[in-house]
């Protein structure tokens, strides 16, 4: 293909792009079923906005793609209106509005008040209590009378109920303005779904309180250990001292923590908790008439109260640069931050603008000046959009060698170009062409309708002029641009992080109080759930996948193509997939990264970057162990564009030396950062425990081998892929017929496809006693797994797997997280899991997990323990595990280009069938017997290997062989350099 026919084809493609008419975006306002809404014309949404009477608001956006409904409960509250004197307080609100009220969650209300009525008493007067010995003997009392109070309460009553429905993701988070209560349910249980939340926020309990506050504690700790948290911590500190935002943190200070008022909790909840001041938002599959009628029912009940007003004074001016530093464990980086004006204000809107044009993955100034020709390890420009602020966020991480000051400079520099309009005159037209496609792929998500509509209710951004943004965007140009950049980024007025790699000092964790483990009746039911479960809803009929239909078939030249057509819009997604990766070669995923840092005879690097961007399409080359995937997406309308340019890179991408040296340097820095990193420590030692030392996590190649490699190694890697077997996954607006007759013309193969070179093969050990993996890591918490290999893969035993882990381990409504956090207190994240093996003839695999402060190990590890030998028993908790799993399958629908991954992953354990439609119809069979039968030959008294990653100066080694044989690997044994 000629260069000159690729750029026609490229200048084509965006012009087509670009050429639609403007949108117009008008509030109109309608009344049907009695109920008047408003609505934007031509929202791709179709939400409608209702205000009750009592100043609810409820926003619907129907879509019938799937059978289910995204809905949040959003309340315009955060830590930002938290009281100065009990900063967190509406973080923990939001965990104790999962405790239920007089009517659930109890199952005697008349003997838990009292008792919950001296708890209130005696938090008052440890919260005024300054003297220690007394405020011991106070907690005594607060732990005993607990106990008493948690006999008479249902915990995670909530939960089931939720997961008894069918209902997933039930949770919540609070942020700076918001507090928000989401769930994810089947259209069918909306009747039901409705009924619970409206009792729940009628007047909530604050029951189990000591324990909840114990897992806040947890959540604090967690925030001590994380350097992204405390950098932005710092950063918001400096940026706003005189708005909330960086007077409290959403979680709170420990001593605040240490002091709860159950009354403050309460004054907080009906200070914010009224119906002028929250929203309702769902989307999903149901009928807008029916659907308002419903919620109104259910909500009329609520009270309007005027809300207390938040004030502020205005920041002022940034004379000088603000600096911060902070100190932990991960790599150093850089944050540096501009203040802008709020949410709903125009400049918030050219800022997003602003951001694209320094980073768009591609194109933008960062992407090409500092990524792509490797300045820097790591290089972002973020929007953070607020209420009555926004920040731009410029963050950078160096490369070996690089000093803070140096990244500093760098993205300083880049600034200085956006400011003198230095970047491509096309550029803005490029943006608003990839904001149409990132909108279209948006709206085909029922969660992320109703997440974007949420998001802008809690910061009163005005929904028509979001949608009209784009077309805003539009006809912004450069001298705007610059102007802008002029007004908002001067030499002087920004906040500057330094994240060092190094102890902190300062850092205080929150010790652990004394806790009696709690009763929390996992098999009682209150009445009220009882009624609720009694109603009725209408079954849906689960759709499974009949792979012989649903795929469409054809080739392109001698290559399978296996395909989805969208029949809903104008986007398209394809994969080139081949059977090898990093386990046939080493070198597959280095050459992979490698090419983004590649041009062609005709093209630089910089200019593939920008005919990609400027085609609103995508491409990556992955490679992982035993697969490698080069995928491309966009609009089908230049799609032969995109795939022309991406034949072209791959078949005459040439090898430079120098970009080569920069990666050389940039993967060394990478890996060296690796090992600064807990997540990445914690799963080299479960690989190691599941394969032994040598495994999957280190089969990398050394430093030697990367000073040896080659450039024109790695391009001749890049050039031949295509020469092997591979298929072609297509999902877009064409027929499998017509993409394959164009890629024929377009993706050149051999007439005889190479061999795969032979792929090293792992094995799963299994120990035949207990053994303990060590590694330490300067931190307050301990994070342990519990790792086991089971037998190979049988498909007879899915059902059974599915069952255990949603009753036994997974989610809230769990036996572990019942036992491990809500009655003993003794982590904020715990689970387990049993994992089938992804192939046929390979193993099992089987993992618990517990993150807990480091001085609670001990007490952690025993209580999983005791869970794996011996399983709780509740048949109602069974059934509400059961019912969720079969309505989980019921309404789910698999769609779009996941019915391709679904077929393939199916053929890779030997199935040519929805394995989903044998689960729905076996799972009725099962009983808490089974599961027990399953638990007790899977998991009870088995040896395990416990992974433990903690500091050694907080965790004994004394302590750890008690668990097993204990080995501390060192870091280069786990990362294999």
């Amino acid at each position: 293909m000629k260069i000159k026919l690729i750029l026609t084809l490229l200048l084509l493609g965006s012009y087509t792009a670009r050429v639609s008419a403007q949108t117009p975006y008008v509030w109109k306002t309608a009344t049907t079923g009695g109920y008047t809404y408003k609505y934007v014309t031509n929202d791709p949404t179709q939400a409608r906005f209702y205000t009750l009477k009592n100043g609810l608001t409820v926003i619907l956006s129907p879509t019938n793609k799937q059978p289910r409904i995204q809905a949040y409960i959003a309340v315009k509250a955060g830590s930002k209106t938290d009281p100065a004197d009990h900063t967190g307080l509406a973080h923990y609100l939001e965990h104790m509005m999962f405790k239920g009220t007089d009517k659930f969650g109890s199952l005697n209300w008349a003997k838990e008040k009292p008792l919950l009525d001296k708890i209130d008493d005696l938090y008052e007067q440890y919260n005024s209590s300054k003297d220690e010995g007394k405020r011991k003997e106070i907690y005594k009392e607060i732990d005993k009378t607990s106990g008493e109070a948690a006999k008479f309460g249902i915990a995670n009553e909530y939960d089931k109920m939720m997961a008894a429905m069918g209902g997933q993701g039930s949770n919540a988070f609070t942020s700076f303005e918001q507090t928000v209560y989401t769930e994810d349910i089947p259209g069918s249980a909306v009747d039901k779904f409705l009924t619970m939340q409206a009792e729940r926020f009628r007047a909530p309990v604050l029951r189990i309180f000591h324990t909840e506050l114990e897992a806040v504690y947890e959540e604090k700790n967690r925030g001590l250990d994380n350097d992204g948290r405390k950098a932005q911590e710092a950063m918001f500190e400096a940026l706003f001292p005189n708005n909330n935002y960086g007077k409290q943190t959403t979680i709170g200070t420990i001593e605040h923590l240490k002091n709860p008022s159950l009354k403050a909790i309460r004054k907080y909840y009906y200070d914010y908790y009224v119906p002028n001041n929250m929203g309702i938002i769902l989307s999903g599959d149901f009928n807008p008439d029916v659907m308002i009628k419903k919620v109104a029912a259910h909500f009329n009940y609520m009270v309007p109260k005027a809300v207390p007003a938040y004030t502020f004074a205005p920041e002022a001016p940034i004379a000088s640069p603000v600096k911060r530093d902070v100190y932990g464990p991960t790599p150093e980086n850089l944050t540096i931050a501009f203040r802008f004006p709020g949410a709903s204000t125009k400049d918030a809107r050219m800022l997003s603008l602003i951001g694209s044009i320094l980073t768009n993955g591609k194109a933008g100034l960062f992407d090409l000046d500092l990524t792509k020709k490797q300045k820097l390890l790591g290089a972002s420009a973020s929007p953070y959009v607020l209420k009555d602020y926004s920040v731009l966020m410029l963050r950078g991480t160096p490369v070996k060698g690089q000093s803070l000051d140096e990244v500093k400079a760098l993205m300083l520099a880049e600034i200085d170009k956006l400011k003198k309009g230095e970047f491509a005159a096309d550029l803005i037209s490029s943006i608003v062409n990839n904001l149409k496609k990132s909108t279209i792929q948006q709206n085909e998500n029922y969660g992320n309708r109703a997440g974007n509509l949420m998001s802008d209710f809690t910061s009163g951004v005005d929904w028509r002029v979001d949608l009209a943004s784009i077309n805003e965007l539009a006809k912004v140009n450069i001298v705007q641009v610059t102007a802008f950049a002029n007004k908002y980024l001067t030499a002087d007025n920004y906040v500057i992080v330094y994240k060092h790699q190094g102890e902190d000092k300062n850092i205080l964790k929150v010790e652990k109080p004394p806790i009696t483990p709690v009763e929390v009746n996992a098999g009682e039911q209150s009445a009220y759930v009882k009624k609720i479960n009694a109603m009725p809803d209408n079954p849906i009929q689960p759709l499974f996948l009949d792979y012989a239909k649903d795929i469409q078939r054809a080739k392109a030249g001698k290559v399978d193509v296996l395909s989805v057509q969208n029949k809903d819009n104008s986007i398209f997604r394809m994969y080139y997939r081949f059977d090898m990766g990093s386990w046939n070669n080493k070198l597959l995923p280095v050459a992979a990264a490698y090419l983004q840092f590649l041009g062609t005879d005709k093209m630089s690097a910089e200019d593939v970057s920008k005919a990609f961007y400027k085609l609103a399409s995508t491409y990556s080359v992955s490679a992982s162990p035993e697969n490698t995937n080069v995928n491309i997406g966009g609009l089908q309308e230049n799609f032969g564009a995109t795939v022309t340019l991406l034949e072209n890179l791959l078949a005459n991408c040439q090898p430079d030396e120098k970009a080569l040296t920069s990666y050389k340097a940039r993967l060394k820095k990478v890996r060296e950062n690796q090992k600064l990193n807990k997540g990445s420590i914690m799963q080299g030692l479960v690989n190691y425990a599941q394969y032994g030392i040598n495994n999957p996590f280190n089969n990398v190649l050394t430093d030697e081998e990367i000073d040896n490699i080659k450039a024109q190694d790695l391009v001749d890697i890049l050039h031949s892929l295509v020469n092997y077997k591979h298929t072609i996954l297509y999902y877009g607006p064409q027929t499998a017929v017509q993409a394959g007759a164009t890629l024929a013309k377009l993706h050149k193969t051999p007439a005889t496809f190479l061999p795969y070179p032979a792929a090293k093969k792992f094995t799963r050990v299994k120990p035949g006693e207990n053994q303990v993996l060590f590694a330490n890591y300067d931190m307050v918490q301990a994070e342990i797994n519990w790792i086991r290999n089971e037998e190979p893969y049988d498909v007879a035993k899915t059902p059974a797997v599915e069952l255990l882990n949603n009753y036994f381990g997974s989610g809230i409504s769990s036996i572990i997280f019942q036992n491990i956090r809500e009655s003993k207190a003794l982590a904020y994240s715990t689970y387990a899991y049993y994992s089938q093996a992804a192939k046929k003839g390979e193993n099992d695999s089987f993992v618990a997990y517990v993150g807990t402060q480091a001085d609670k190990m001990n007490e952690a590890i025993k209580a999983m323990n005791e869970l794996l030998n011996s399983m709780p028993e509740s048949e109602k908790g069974l059934l509400a595990a059961r019912e969720n799993v079969r309505k989980s399958i019921e309404t789910e629908r698999v769609t779009q280009d996941d019915i391709l991954f679904n077929y393939l992953d199916a053929k890779l354990r030997g199935l040519d069938y929805d394995l989903r439609k044998n689960t729905f119809t076996a799972i009725k069979k099962l009983g808490l017997a089974d599961v027990k039968a399953f638990h007790d030959t899977e998991l009870k008294d088995k040896p395990y290997t416990y992974c433990i990653v903690a500091s050694e100066k907080r965790v004994s080694d004394e302590d750890l062989k008690k668990y097993g044989v204990l080995s501390k690997p060192d870091l280069k044994t786990i990362f294999g350099y």
